[in-house]
């Protein structure tokens, strides 16, 4: 998908099997692989109301959703169809057309409430079609999809500061566009259950959706051709219908956000994929879809990967840099941690809702643990190095012992003199590691007694003169120890100064992320408060108007009486 290769076709999504809901795994499959942010609009409405031919449209399509022209909803379940956004660049449209309400093939009004409940979890902006008038009706129907809604809703609305309410009626003259913003909105007063009842579909409205924008389409053509639109070009159709319908599309991809779970996370195909699964397969389990649980579960994958993620570049920036064995462990240390300072760049862009820093943890555990394994690794290396120069460098000593060219008087100094020139070749030679010393020492140590043979064997030296010599090779060898021991403690408190360089690296960008998403959290705070006290201005101002109009009629109808009395009085 991400190359630009899209659907060709609209693919069933989520499948309505006997009013049971099922992913469909072909769809599924192509999701994962959208790895673009994502635009999802969805539509749901009564059967028979236009709302895949509209959905058609946005794909820039005749054909493509199936329309029906029976009394019976020709679309089951849910319907997928992915093209390339044609405002948005490197954004993908995600087109969701659902099965009609009020399917007279359908028993109860369950299997709607999910489809409708679905529709609007999904998207990033809902569009909701009617046939008529928004008149009590049109509330009435939906009584039931807003029941399921508010409860699916009860713990946190699903994020919905980017939807829009969309409605469209067929008659554009039947009303006119101030009773259109009123009508959906108006709370009658009264506690009862019945009030409550009525006003349920209005607040959910109200709550959920502050945003709305309303269209109105006239009749597309004659009533004995609405059975073949997907062969009529805009030609053959009402103008004035083409031109609704343009600006409804028009409106659409230039109005329409991107799908954002809280936090600021852009949905993309994987993701919504995730959500898809989790809903189903909680309405599946007898449970209500909850965003937030899905969320929690999206994130827990997420996470997930973002940790492998950010382990897979450390791992390819080591093997790419690091040449075994190093001189110094410095020098393996100063590589670690710039891979490290990456890898977990890496994981904070692509996590979120790491609650109680779980994932980070993981990660900072892992990232040690390759630091270790590299050091080992490190350490192997250049042992092995180390024993095959020793192997090759001491080879003429070793074969001047095995042919006796030191047995002899004077063969001591000779064999010294040997060692000691073989020693500063091996010292010399770059590139042995960390190891280089104590090789060295273990196999000086390994040759102590055939030096002290040799040592007996001279008859050029005294006996003071040899055990003068005996307590120098001890001296030596002590010495070298020591400074084995010196530098072990240097690349021990290396290691623990690095440990405090990754924590205050991984304190660092927790913080920058913490900022940011806490300056996120405000803006989106801030649009929504700034969404809601225009909607309160509008109520007030609706109010006013209300207030007016009763006023306006009660000083007619005291007008109306007083004339009435006036022309009594006169005629008595």
């Amino acid at each position: 998908m991400a190359s630009g290769v899209h659907m060709p076709e609209p693919q069933c999504l989520i499948e309505n099997i006997n009013g049971r809901l099922v992913v469909n795994p072909k769809a599924l499959k192509l999701l994962s692989a959208i790895k673009q942010p994502l635009v999802v609009v969805a539509i749901v409405g009564l059967y028979r109301t236009g709302k895949s031919y509209l959905m058609n449209k946005l794909a820039g399509k005749n054909k493509g959703f199936s329309l029906g022209s029976t009394v019976q909803s020709h679309t089951k379940g849910i319907w997928m169809w992915c093209v390339p956004h044609p405002k948005k660049r490197e954004h993908t449209l995600v087109l969701l057309d659902t099965e009609g309400l009020g399917d007279v093939e359908k028993g109860d009004n369950q299997n709607d409430s999910w489809i409708f409940a679905l529709a609007i979890l999904l998207s990033s902006t809902f569009v909701y079609n009617s046939m008529g008038t928004i008149n009590q009706q049109a509330m009435d129907q939906l009584q039931h999809p807003f029941r399921a809604a508010w409860r699916t809703w009860a713990k946190r609305p699903p994020g919905l500061q980017s939807l829009k309410y969309l409605r469209f009626g067929p008659y554009r003259r039947k009303f006119a566009n101030p009773y259109i913003r009123q009508m959906p909105f108006y709370l009658p007063p009264g506690t009862s259950q019945k009030d409550k009842n009525f006003n349920l579909p209005r607040l959910c409205i109200r709550k959920f959706f502050p945003k709305k924008k309303c269209f109105i389409f006239d009749r597309p053509t004659q009533r004995k051709k609405l059975g073949q639109l997907e062969d009529l070009g805009d030609d053959e159709l009402d103008s004035e219908f083409v031109q609704q319908a343009a600006e409804f599309c028009s409106y659409i991809f230039l109005n329409s956000k991107t799908k954002t779970l809280s936090g600021g996370i852009k949905v993309t195909g994987p993701r919504l994929e995730t959500l898809v699964l989790t809903f189903v397969n909680t309405i599946s389990s007898g449970d209500l879809p909850c965003m937030e649980n899905a969320v929690l579960a999206l994130a827990e994958i997420e996470n997930s990967a973002a940790v492998q993620k950010a382990i897979a570049h450390y791992e390819q920036q080591m093997a790419e840099k690091l040449q075994l064995p190093t001189e110094t462990l410095q020098e393996l240390l100063d590589l670690h941690r710039a891979s490290e300072k990456e890898a977990i760049d890496i994981f904070m862009k692509n996590s979120f809702k790491d609650e109680e820093n779980v994932f980070q943890k993981e990660l900072a555990t892992k990232l040690d643990k390759k630091r270790d394994e590299f050091c080992d690794q490190n350490v192997k290396a250049s042992s092995e190095r180390c024993s095959a120069l020793i192997k090759e460098i001491f080879s003429p000593l070793e074969e001047g012992v095995k042919q006796g060219l030191y047995s002899k008087s004077g063969g001591y100094r000779l064999y010294v003199e040997k060692k000691e020139e073989l020693k500063i070749k091996y010292l010399e030679t770059p590139r042995k590691g960390l190891q280089a010393e104590e090789i060295l020492q273990e196999y000086l140590k390994s040759k102590e007694s055939v030096g002290e043979a040799i040592l007996q064997t001279d008859q050029t030296l005294s006996e003071k003169e040899k055990q003068i010599e005996v307590e120098r090779v001890r001296a030596e060898a002590a010495q070298a120890a020591a400074k084995m021991l010196e530098e072990m403690q240097i690349r021990n408190q290396q290691i623990m100064e690095q440990k405090e360089k990754s924590y205050q690296e991984h304190v660092r960008q927790l913080a920058e992320k913490m900022e940011k998403d806490r300056a996120q959290m405000l803006e989106e705070q801030e649009r929504t408060m700034a969404l809601k006290l225009q909607e309160q201005a509008r109520l007030i101002q609706e109010g006013f108007q209300e207030e007016n109009r009763r006023l306006h009629n009660e000083i007619q109808n005291l007008q109306k009486k007083m004339k009435k009395s006036k022309k009594e009085c006169f005629l008595s």
